[in-house]
């Protein structure tokens, strides 16, 4: 059975290992080895994940079978506009996915942004993930636009913005 959970600063730690595990085979074909390398140092630091959570007010859930991590989520109430949340990270483990944890994570970001008034969730996703832009468009996300984000050392998220009403 998956339960799902918000977690506390010493969750961190499973968040950084299933993002390490899931990064290099999910981008292995869209970012080059540098890039991938440069995103998880710069998003997936204890520190950065700390500094997320603490200052920049995500919170993350973490899907467990057991006692095993095997996706998680960090999600933003009110992110850009005071009725929208924004799903900032979704991760599951290769070998987890197919189980329907993505979609129990994101329904449960459903219940808690519409317990607190928001109308839509919405994410970015690298406009060369088809997988994923099928994912979310099987859960009703629709495309809303396109954006190029420079996140330094000559790098840039490449993204489709996605969006869900809820309400």
């Amino acid at each position: 059975m998956i339960t799902i959970f918000p977690t506390n600063l010493s969750d961190l730690q499973k968040v950084r290992e299933i993002a390490l595990k899931t990064w290099p085979q999910t981008f292995a074909n869209i970012l080059t080895p540098g890039q991938i390398d440069y995103m998880l140092n710069w998003m997936y630091q204890i520190k950065a994940l700390e500094e997320q959570v603490l200052e920049k007010g995500h919170v993350f859930l973490i899907a467990n079978e057991g006692e095993k991590s095997l996706g998680f989520c960090a999600y933003e109430l009110h992110a850009k506009s005071l009725y929208k949340t924004k799903i900032h990270k979704i991760y599951i483990l290769p070998e987890a996915q197919g189980k329907g944890i993505g979609k129990k994570l994101i329904q449960e970001v459903v219940k808690i942004a519409k317990r607190n008034g928001d109308t839509h969730l919405f994410l970015n996703v690298n406009k060369y993930n088809r997988a994923a832009i099928d994912f979310y468009l099987r859960l009703g996300f629709y495309e809303d636009f396109h954006e190029v984000i420079d996140i330094g050392n000559g790098f840039v998220m490449d993204d489709v913005v996605m969006e869900l009403k809820i309400a």
